[in-house]
């Protein structure tokens, strides 16, 4: 469709370079319109119910089906129109991540539906219309990310552009909407807390946006408005995800893109069992941490205050090995002499300053309790233990954000062909095989030298073909000496292996354990386990409102942060 004339270098770039602007324009202006939309009815801003926002949402996922249908059918039609791949984009490991949250997105989704049956009588039609809408949504889309996330488009660039970032900016806004749904059910069950902490100067207003009528079977709305909060976590790193792969999609519109194949990096559990037993402890423990924290918290003052102290006591055990774990992977970095890879990749950079934007989020909590802590008058024992915890969020979070970084630039080691094989060893006039005693194998392989001869290997003895009369003594004396040599350089060459082997496989096991411990983290801010809300010390300094302004923007960028660091982790172990 855009065809540069003339130097396509300087000819073509200007158009491109223009739709990429207008494109993100579009992109911003579409997302700041549902963003206030959001925000109005979150505030109950007078004229804009919950249907004029879910109407907008509808008519962007509409509007995005349309354009992928396009994007599918044209490609069927025209199977060689796209040519190129980004083999750094859509891991397959980020495919099935993104299809496990869909699926339970779908789950949250028939719900949702079930929902506005029980309730039909008082409910928007658009609440019906918004969780089927948002079904076809999320097959499609999952479909399209299996089968076009790595996609280099190369034609109707403009047209394409558009159509990408309106699906980026749509995932955002549902991403948005989901974390507001969640974060007001969450806000509501603080506010009841903080009684039960002596917090009585604090006022307690609900938000409520409950249906005003009678449910008509009152077990299944129960068990359909509980499970909906339970489900969100889900639902929320689904779009989020599925809004970075957009990203890289769209960055790769029109790129040129380097012709050689990656080489292919499968996860393994071979040599990571140390890493993976003390990654799941700690991931046990922590369910185990949530479940008793949601129970005891909001009990009782003396219960909630021990929920509040086991919570800071583990997360500094962990967090503390956490620490211990990316400075010793950091310390064998330091020891290894191997180049980065510095070429342009639009997934590691998205990679690498969606850890470091994302971290900002629970640096902002950290500081803020930190600056309670220090100005606060009156100080609960409980309060003391979020002190440490706050440091080690800030520096643990510094530490493996470098660690991440720096092994995902690192470039892959290539496997040595003298690993594989044992090195032919070229004497005299003929061909021999050198061999350490550090090899069980027999080996027999071809001559170096087109002359027939048929090197052969015994229990670590050389041998030659059987040479004439008077030669004989002398090449048998020229080979122990030479085969000496030779078996010093292997020893050496396999020392040196064997050493580099160990830091691989402590790498590995520091990847694997970093990897279940980042998961077991995001479990509790996910599912409602939130000493940010529940300490009650930030809200007296800053004031409840602020204060909980503060919370509800930086948590789902925390949040996502966890689950992030978890997917680039494993990519980390792959390649290492």
């Amino acid at each position: 469709m855009e065809k540069a004339a003339g130097s396509p270098a300087v000819g073509g770039s200007y158009p491109q370079k223009n739709a990429e602007i207008l494109s993100s324009q579009y992109g911003i202006n579409l997302f700041l319109a549902g963003l206030l939309l959001t925000f109005a009815w979150a505030v109950h801003a007078v004229g804009i119910s919950k249907s004029h926002l879910l109407s907008y949402l509808i008519t962007l996922m509409l509007i995005q089906l349309l354009w992928m249908l396009w994007y599918l059918c044209r490609s069927c039609t025209q199977r060689r129109l796209i040519r190129d791949k980004d083999t750094h984009a859509g891991a397959r490991w980020l495919k099935c991540g993104i299809t496990l949250f869909a699926v339970i997105t779908l789950i949250l989704d028939s719900f949702k539906i079930g929902y506005y049956i029980d309730f039909s009588n008082c409910l928007s039609p658009t609440e019906g219309i918004f969780p089927v809408t948002h079904a076809v949504h999320t097959i499609l889309q999952v479909y399209f990310l299996w089968c076009h996330a790595k996609d280099v488009i190369q034609s109707f660039k403009t047209l394409e552009r558009f159509g990408v970032i309106h699906s980026v900016f749509t995932n955002l806004l549902l991403w948005t909407n989901g974390v507001l749904t969640e974060s007001k059910h969450q806000l509501n069950e603080h506010k009841e807390r903080l009684i039960t902490l002596g917090f009585g100067n604090i006022t307690i207003v609900l938000d409520d946006h409950a249906p005003q009528c009678n449910c008509t079977t009152t077990t299944l709305c129960s068990i359909f408005s509980q499970g909906i909060y339970y489900l969100y976590p889900f639902n929320i790193e689904y779009h989020i995800l599925a809004s970075t792969m957009l990203y890289v999609l769209w960055k790769n519109i029109g790129r040129k893109v380097e012709h050689h194949q990656q080489s292919k990096t499968p996860f393994k559990f071979h040599g990571i069992t140390v890493g993976m037993i003390f990654g799941l402890i700690v991931l046990t423990s922590t369910i185990a941490i949530v479940v008793v924290y949601l129970i005891q918290i909001g009990g009782s003052k003396i219960k909630s205050e021990l929920a509040l102290t086991m919570f800071y006591l583990h997360a500094i055990f962990v967090l503390a090995l956490m620490c211990t774990a990316g400075i010793v992977a950091l310390l064998i970095y330091r020891l290894e002499d191997r180049s980065l890879d510095n070429s342009k990749n639009p997934a590691r950079k998205l990679d690498a300053e969606l850890l470091v934007g994302t971290a900002a989020g629970s640096w902002l909590l950290s500081w803020g309790s930190i600056l309670a802590i220090i100005c606060a008058q009156a100080h609960p024992k409980y309060t003391w233990y979020n002190l440490p915890y706050s440091v080690l969020v800030i520096i643990e979070k510094y530490i493996q954000n470098l660690f991440i970084i720096e092994s995902i630039h690192r470039e892959q080691e290539k496997v040595n062909d003298d690993i594989k094989t044992l090195r032919i060893v070229t004497i005299s006039r003929g061909s021999t095989l050198s061999l350490t005693p550090l090899y069980k194998e027999i080996y027999n392989g071809r001559a170096t030298r087109d002359t027939g001869e048929v090197p052969c290997l015994f229990k670590g003895s050389i041998c030659g073909r059987d040479n004439d009369g008077a030669g004989v003594a002398k090449e048998e004396t020229s080979q122990d000496n030479t085969s000496v040599m030779h078996s010093a350089s292997d020893f050496s060459f396999y020392r040196r292996n064997s050493v580099t082997n160990n830091k691989r496989r402590i790498l590995k096991n520091i990847a694997a354990f970093l990897f279940l411990c980042n998961l077991s983290l995001w479990i509790p801010p996910a599912f409602g386990c939130r000493p940010e809300y529940d300490n009650g010390l930030e809200e007296i300094v800053f004031g409840f409102e602020p204060w909980i302004i503060v919370v509800n923007l930086a948590m789902p960028f925390s949040i996502f942060y966890r689950m992030h660091s978890a997917a680039s982790l494993f990519e980390v172990n792959c390649k290492t």
